[in-house]
């Protein structure tokens, strides 16, 4: 979601119970799927309502919910995830987002993506380090993306395979604001693109969503053709990088550094992007896009408080440029931005946690909640 301000939700769950109290077989599956009651190895399940606010779409109602397994119910093998998240607007905006991390028995496979399917607005304020304006453009839209790469293990903890990227923009509107007028970028009037490539990755992590000990990197290449489908045609880079380390029982030291690196003639959507609710949280997701970007973050984890069973906590710290070749990037166009953030244990056994985060930047702060850590 382009501005992830998803407040409330536990108390959103609490006046629903509340409210249906009287109901005991609603108050039953309530609680069965908020519980954590499963046996190891078991699938488990949960869910929970959201609720936000921006200006451009007014109030936002949606659903998340969250299953974890493990392949042939070992727990010796990794832990999957795949989240689900559902939402509505009162003007009328839509969207559902799946993200999927799977690992096979004896992490032979291992399928990681993520589909969207959103009517929602986007701001666009210009392309570059140092965007024109200030007051955004609104660009609504139709938005289709189903991305996978689906990896075979060739040793241990190393994996490599086939890439695939469609997305597409259509029914698009772009409304520029009153002070300012902004050239219309490329794909602003729709636009559809398909890319293969292949993806290199280590992976020693267990726990996807929450990382005690480990290290991931991830080297992947796209191309976008003609011949493929695409309206344009670009090629880019993409390199990730995370390391985690166990300070005492219960703390997490992780970093990440992050890049892309793109040539071609690139539609908007699809620059390098920086901001949202994963890396430079305080950003708006795009609020600096341009064919090149390089992003690092570090972020301390207490999991949970010493003085808490369910509750934890973190502050993190991020920078970050972006710029249209890799020879023209400076220290000068380095944003900044940090935070703290609140976590609830949502899955006991399984040491998943609901993450809460306010980040600070430039432009103020934005709220993320969100099942699992940022990275």
């Amino acid at each position: 979601m382009p501005i992830c301000q998803r407040l409330l939700p536990i108390l959103c769950l609490c006046l629903s119970i509340s409210v249906w109290g009287q109901d005991s077989r609603f108050r039953r599956f309530i609680q069965k799927a908020i519980s954590d009651t499963t046996a190891p190895g078991q699938p488990s399940y949960r869910f929970y309502p959201t609720l936000a606010y921006a200006p451009e779409t007014g109030f936002e109602f949606g659903l998340s919910s969250l299953l974890l397994f493990q392949a042939k119910r070992d727990t010796l093998n990794r832990l999957s995830e795949v989240q689900v998240f559902g939402f509505g607007t009162v003007k009328g905006q839509y969207g559902l987002w799946i993200d999927n991390a799977v690992y096979g028995d004896k992490d032979r496979w291992f399928v990681l993506g993520r589909m969207r399917f959103q009517k929602f607005p986007l701001l666009y304020f210009g392309i570059g380090p140092k965007p024109p304006g200030k007051e955004p453009a609104l660009i609504d839209a139709n938005y289709l993306l189903f991305r996978q790469r689906v990896l075979r293990k060739i040793i241990p903890n190393l994996f490599i395979g086939p890439e695939l990227d469609y997305q597409q923009l259509y029914n698009t509107s772009f409304l520029q604001p009153e002070n300012y007028l902004y050239e219309k970028p490329l794909g602003t009037d729709g636009t559809l693109n398909i890319g293969l490539g292949a993806a290199l990755v280590f992976d020693n992590r267990h726990n996807v969503l929450n990382v005690r000990k480990g290290f991931f990197g991830e080297l992947s290449f796209l191309s976008y053709q003609p011949h493929l489908g695409s309206e344009y045609a670009f090629h880019g880079i993409s390199a990730d990088v995370r390391s985690f380390r166990p300070i005492g029982r219960r703390n997490v030291l992780a970093w990440q550094v992050y890049g892309n690196f793109f040539r071609g003639n690139i539609p908007f959507n699809q620059l390098a992007m920086m901001g949202g609710e994963m890396i430079m949280r305080g950003y708006y997701s795009g609020r600096y896009r341009d064919k090149n970007m390089l992003a690092a973050q570090i972020e301390h984890r207490w999991l949970p408080l010493g003085f808490s069973k369910r509750f934890g906590a973190a502050v993190f710290a991020g920078a970050a440029a972006v710029a249209p070749t890799i020879g023209t990037f400076t220290t000068k166009h380095i944003r900044t931005s940090g935070g703290v953030g609140l976590r609830y244990l949502l899955f006991p056994k399984k040491d998943i946690y609901l993450r809460l985060d306010v980040g600070f930047s430039e432009d103020g702060p934005n709220f993320y909640l969100f099942t699992g850590e940022a990275f």
